[in-house]
């Protein structure tokens, strides 16, 4: 059977899945909650979410605490899932260079379809919450988003041919990350007001499935791993020192101006996944909140919207990149973010709420550029390492993220839910004085 090199198809099917089912997990956990706190089966209509605007009512005083428990629920399920997921992303996707890359992209598919699984089941039956700490570890083991993805932007750095096609094709893949998960999101309420958490878990699953045959029976591999099959296998202890020492090669052995290079790319990236993860990771929340009082099809409407910036970034990247050297356009892409948040913090209207996605037009480009100025730096046989590196940060930084800027939330949403949103751009003044 003749294989493809094309990897598009299977990132643009893990995005679709992942997006479908994030913002129904998040829901999920907020309405258990509330009717545990209520005692009451949660209601949802046409237009408003379950939200009490009234401050001097007693359930806006319950309604406050079912947030920061969410927020605090949230934090801790992402801790849970982060440490194997981090130890299995540097493993796998720095011996792709040795093993190839496609194992990079089949344990994740499998660990979230595993997870889906579960999340049906917990939904069918309505099972405990804590169920979902031993989901969350169990899927961590197989790899997280951060291997997929670190895989994925791997195996196109072995495909492409030059540094512009390797730029363009990046943001090909984050534009198809944006656009998928917008999709996804608008779709996501319809589709858990017409068939429920349990079925869009199962059809989250049986996507994850068509994605596993695809990667394994029509996905071809671009390292030749017959070059290392003759050597003796490896005990656990030696993959990992190997591990470890490519790595760690790929510092020691470059020149002192191109290992400084590699390191203020990797604090830029790491900084502005940081203030980026947190922030946008906290929209969900702030929407269900008053006085927005956002249902299911709202936020769908809120996420779908975000498609326009992965359309608007991957123009600007593509554009910018004829005329303008690399760190300006990661210059702009940060004010673009910086402007959004700030216009974010101060959203108390629907209509706010979806043109803050205006200043956020370009905000999605510092991430692709960044990742393509980091393969450009080394060599062939270091893409592995470098992704491998990038990867980790993605799960370290996501993680450490979303712990901070959850607890934030939970610490301010009483006096001021747009706190966290102000900090979140004044943070990006980091990246911006390291470039």
């Amino acid at each position: 059977m003749r294989k493809v090199l094309f990897v598009e198809p299977v990132i643009f099917i893990y995005v679709f899945a992942s997006s479908l089912t994030s913002p129904l997990v998040q829901q999920f956990i907020y309405r258990q909650l509330w009717e545990e706190e209520y005692n009451s089966t949660f209601v949802s209509n046409s237009s408003i979410s379950h939200c009490e605007q009234n401050e001097s009512s007693p359930a806006y005083i319950k309604q406050k605490v079912v947030q920061e428990k969410a927020s605090v629920f949230n934090m801790q399920l992402d801790l849970t899932g982060a440490v194997p997921s981090l130890i299995v992303a540097f493993i796998i996707v720095a011996n792709g260079d040795r093993q190839g890359r496609k194992r990079s992209l089949v344990l994740p598919s499998v660990g979230t379809l595993v997870a889906n699984i579960c999340l049906a089941v917990i939904s069918y039956f309505s099972l405990s919450l804590s169920i979902l700490f031993v989901v969350a570890f169990i899927s961590g083991l197989f790899g997280s988003i951060a291997t997929f993805l670190g895989g994925g932007f791997a195996y196109i750095a072995d495909v492409c041919q030059d540094e512009k096609q390797k730029t363009t094709r990046i943001a090909v893949v984050d534009l198809i990350f944006g656009i998928v998960s917008g999709l996804a999101g608008l779709s996501s309420g319809y589709i858990l007001r017409g068939i429920g958490f349990t079925w869009t878990f199962v059809m989250a699953s049986l996507l994850h499935v068509v994605n596993i045959i695809y990667i394994i029976f029509f996905l071809e591999e671009t390292v030749d791993v017959s070059e290392f099959q003759h050597e003796a296998p490896q005990s656990g202890k030696e993959l990992l020192k190997e591990t470890f020492s490519g790595v760690y090669m790929l510092f020691k052995t470059a020149p002192y101006k191109k290992t400084i290079l590699i390191i203020v790319l990797l604090f830029t990236f790491m900084m502005y996944l940081f203030t980026a993860t947190g922030g946008s990771s906290l929209f969900t929340l702030y929407e269900l909140d008053e006085p927005l009082c956002w249902d299911e099809v709202y936020i769908g409407y809120g996420a779908a919207a975000s498609t326009s910036i992965s359309l608007t970034s991957f123009f600007g990247v593509y554009l910018f990149s004829k005329c303008l050297k690399d760190i300006y356009i990661v210059f702009i892409g940060i004010f673009s973010y910086i402007g959004g948040m700030v216009m974010a913090a101060f959203a108390r209207t629907t209509l706010l709420m979806f043109l803050v996605r205006v200043p956020f037009l370009l905000c999605f480009m510092p991430v692709p550029v960044l990742r393509a100025m980091l393969s450009k730096v080394v060599l062939t046989g270091e893409q592995g390492a470098v992704f491998a590196c990038i990867a980790c940060l993605e799960v370290v930084v996501g993680t450490i993220s979303l712990s901070v800027f959850n607890i934030l939330y939970a610490a301010t949403v009483a006096w001021f839910s747009g706190f966290s949103f102000l900090l979140s751009a004044g943070l990006c003044l980091i990246p911006l004085a390291s470039l």
